[in-house]
This record gives structure tokens, sequence and C-alpha cells, in this order.
């Protein structure tokens, strides 16, 4: 799942669900520094993006009490560079063919990860795990440190989640009441109301400016609606997601189904049903017409409870939101796309020489360091037990909510752990629900083996030709029919190399 930052009063809330908040348990103190001084300590560098994180007064992304407690309980000097999320990928590229120094470097970009692989730019980590990384080993399941290993070497530390989808349909409640309507269950009835709530002016003000369905630029927020024809697509990748017919392994975005709902969505779009600047709207457009109270229907994130729809609610308390099922299509089919376990890759670029010094920060805070600096250090009072009930103070965990970023590239399977958090966040805001709603419909991914070289050399293209046809299919500059010259020039620009690949790989795993 990527993740996003917005300027919302809410959303500010929603950058600090990606840490948890709890309490701390035979921490170490920050300030016990590990045996030699700190001008002993081996140096090392590390590239994450910036995120939009805020420090507190006289604090920055090297002066802060997070990095200061894993310096001192590592015996490290660990030198953070932030280049801007805005073309972070780009930068990154810079920096890997200008022979910079740096010791690992973060990228959520699965297709640029195998690329380095494919130029020989990493260097493999397996010694320095046996050697270095017991608590990391144990840390991350086998599947995700599969996804990170070609022939049988790992070249990244994965970051992995527990949460395997985003999106889940939620409506303004208070407009269905007004316009006498029951949720929508199909993809019949969730037209109606749609329709019904652009048409009858559900808020009242005698303007024709509510939106009957939200969704955003490259397909974002679209999930559940080919769900409903029972493809798995995800719109930032048209290589990632696969399903088996017939005994082999076909990609979701050049199903048949697919261009079925493409004609459905079309279809909205043309009766003005779809927000008409869809093609146009990042996340942070979505959020703020949320907020502003113009959309009836979007495809929440697990987290927008707290985000644009506890925005809304405040600026409208008449405002109400609800979960809804996902649309079922005429086949009965539902559900939402499933992500990767694995959400980022850490990798050591082969001119680096400490490696060995890049695990022992990573088995720290992954391992031992791990509920610290997740929770907060004792001082801090972000969190407290009682009664063995996990509370939180969220003013106090807003202050130090830049302590997320380590958490961003050191982030280990704790599911259990992360399902107290999540009921500590507030019952009201319904997170754990929503993550159990979307786990409980996820349409998965037949594939689940590593990036494959022409993942990393086609990947970006392939998903480019499908963002741009689809988007066009939709809003009806091209024909509908025009899908089936997309299903050759997939096939024809990488997509039968890949498809080749993933089979080969699915083979050798059922063995």
């Amino acid at each position: 799942m990527k993740k996003t930052v917005s300027v919302l009063v809410g959303t500010t809330m929603v950058g600090s669900l990606l840490a948890a908040c709890g309490a701390t348990q035979n921490a170490p103190a920050a300030g016990n520094a590990a045996a030699g001084g700190a001008d002993k300590r081996e140096k090392i560098s590390i590239v994450h993006p910036n995120v939009g994180r805020k420090f507190l007064e006289n604090m920055n992304e090297n002066n802060n009490p997070y990095q200061k407690y894993i310096n001192d309980n590592t015996n490290l000097d660990i030198r953070v560079v932030y280049p801007p999320s805005d073309g972070y990928q780009d930068k990154l590229n810079v920096m890997m063919s200008s022979g910079e120094e740096n010791d690992m470097v973060y990228t959520q970009d699965a297709s640029w990860f195998i690329n380095m692989v494919n130029q020989k730019a990493l260097q493999p980590l397996n010694d320095a795990i046996e050697k270095h990384g017991a608590d990391l080993k144990k840390s991350i399941p086998q599947e995700a440190w599969d996804a990170v290993t070609v022939d049988g070497k790992i070249y990244a530390i994965p970051s992995v989640t527990y949460i395997l989808g985003n999106d889940l349909m939620y409506v303004r409640k208070d407009w269905l009441t007004k316009l006498g309507l029951q949720p929508p269950k199909t993809l019949d009835e969730y037209v109606n109301v749609m329709r019904q709530f652009v048409e009858k002016d559900p808020d009242g003000n005698g303007k024709n400016d509510t939106i009957g369905l939200l969704m955003g630029e490259n397909l974002i927020r679209t999930a559940p609606f080919f769900g409903a024809f029972g493809v798995p697509l995800a719109g930032n990748s048209a290589v990632s997601q696969w399903v088996e017919r017939n005994g082999t392994l076909v990609n979701a975005a050049i199903l048949p189904e697919t261009k079925e709902a493409l004609r459905y969505m079309a279809g909205l779009y043309k009766d003005k049903i779809i927000d008409q600047e869809w093609a146009l709207n990042k996340n942070k457009n979505i959020e703020e017409k949320v907020a502003s109270g113009k959309a009836g229907i979007f495809s929440a994130t697990w987290f927008d409870t707290r985000g644009p729809i506890l925005t809304n609610t405040k600026n409208d308390p008449k405002a109400e939101w609800i979960p809804l099922e996902y649309p079922v299509g005429k086949d009965g089919k539902s559900g939402t796309v499933s992500s990767n376990m694995v959400t980022g890759y850490s990798i050591v670029p082969a001119t680096s020489k400490r490696a060995n010094e890049v695990i022992k920060m990573f088995n720290f805070a992954n391992g031992k360091g791990h509920e610290t600096i997740k929770f907060g250090l004792p001082e801090h009072n972000i969190s407290s037990r009682k009664d063995g009930k996990l509370t939180m103070n969220f003013e106090e965990h807003n202050k130090h909510v830049y302590r997320n970023n380590i958490l961003d590239y050191a982030a280990p399977w704790d599911k259990e752990l992360d399902y107290e958090r999540l009921d500590a966040l507030g019952p009201e805001f319904k997170l754990k629900d929503n993550v159990t709603r979307i786990s409980n419909a996820l349409i998965k991914n037949a594939y689940n083996g590593p990036v494959t070289a022409g993942m990393g050399k086609n990947g970006v293209q392939l998903t480019k030709l499908m963002q741009e046809t689809f988007t066009k299919i939709i809003m009806g500059n091209l024909p509908v029919d025009d899908f089936d010259k997309f299903v050759t020039q997939w096939k024809s620009q990488g997509g039968d190399e890949i498809t080749k690949e993933v089979n080969e790989n699915h083979k050798k795993a059922k063995k």
C-alpha cells in the first residue's frame, strides 16, 4: 500500500497511523550510548524520502531523540539523507549512476529494485544477515524474503505490512436518508444511488454541485469496481496482478473482464455520474472534495475515517458516513485488489563497504528497538497501558510523528500488536473494522514470486501504457474496443516476456 500526505486537518492524523502508539517495555534509555564514544562510531549514510512529517523546533532528520536512540544502541553514527519526495526515483537514479557514496537506499518501486539487481548495482546481503541480523531475519516472513531473493541471493531488506489492501466503499448515510435510498449492493444499485446524488441536490444548497462517485488519476480508488467484474487491478502497476486461467497465469490488465469494467466506467463518466475532473484528481484533491462535502460515494482507504471523513464531519455536523458492501457484479463477483506484503525495498549499493553496519541498524530497528520507536520513548508519554489495555495520547504522538520516517523502512511483521494499536487510536473510527472488511474481500494475487527481470525492464512503460489507454477509454476519447489494441501492445512491448517469467517462477514454486 503507497503512503500519501495531506494538508487536511484530519489527514495530519493519517500520517501518524503508519506508526503505532503504545507502551514501551524494558526499553533502553535514549541517552545510554553503547560502548565507545560517538567519535569512534562507524559512520553510515542512508537515503529515504521526506514525506513531509514535521520535526519539533531545533530538530531535524539527524538530530532527534529517535535517531539518537538507534545510534546509541547500535554504536553507529547514521547520517540520514532526505531527497524530496517529488522526483524521488529520479534522484535515486542520479545517486546510483554518479557513484555518490551511500550505504542504504530505500525505494517503494519494485521495478527499480529489480532493474538495479539486473545492472549488478546492488550487493547481496546473505552473509551480513547471517552474521548480524538474527532478530531482523525472524521479524520478516519468509514470503517477503523470497520477494527480494534472486538466484538465492538476498538483495534488499523488505518493508512489510499485514494490511494487504486499501480500498473499501464509504457513502454519505445522511444523503441516502434524505433521498429515501437504501445502501447499494449491486452495480445497478450503485448507479441509481450515484445518479440521484448528482441530480437530486442531496446537500440542499440549491446548486448542481454534488458528485456521485469520486475517483482519481491513473485509476486510483477504482479497485472495487474492477473487483465487481472479478478483476484484481491496481492502477499503479500493469504487471503486478495475476489470475490463473486453465493452469496458466494471466495478467489482470489484459483480461476480457477488464474490458467490460472499462465499458461500465465509461458509461458512468458519459452520464456525468463520475466526477468529471477525475483524471486530474490526485489523492489530495479527492480528500479535499470529501472533506468539503461535495462527494457522496468514494473508495476510501482504511484510515480515511480519521482523515477526510473526519474533517467532513467536523465541517458539517449533519454529515454521516457508513461503509458499504463491495459492489456486486452480474456474475455475483465482488472484492478489491490485494496488495503486496512487501511495501518497500532497502538496498545496499555495490559500492558500499558497510553492509554489516546497515544490517546491525536494521537488526535493532526491526528487533529490540522496534516497540520503542513505534510506541514512543517513555519520557514522551505517547502511550500507556492500564489493566493490559493500550491507550494513547494522540497529541503527544503527533508531536513526535517524525519517528514514522524510521518505521517507513524498518517495518517488521507485527499483526497482533498493530491490531491493538488500531483499537487504541479510537474505536469510533472503525480502523480495525475497516482493515477486517478489506481483508475479507481481497481478490488474491495468483503470483507471489519475486519481481522478474522483465518487470524491471518493461514494467514502467507498460504501466504508463495501461494508465493512458484506460483513462482515454473511460473518458470516451478512445472507443472501448481499442482495449484489444492495448492487449496486443502490452504483449509485444514486454508483457509476453513477463508472462513467461511469471509462469516459470510459479511452476518452480509449486514444485
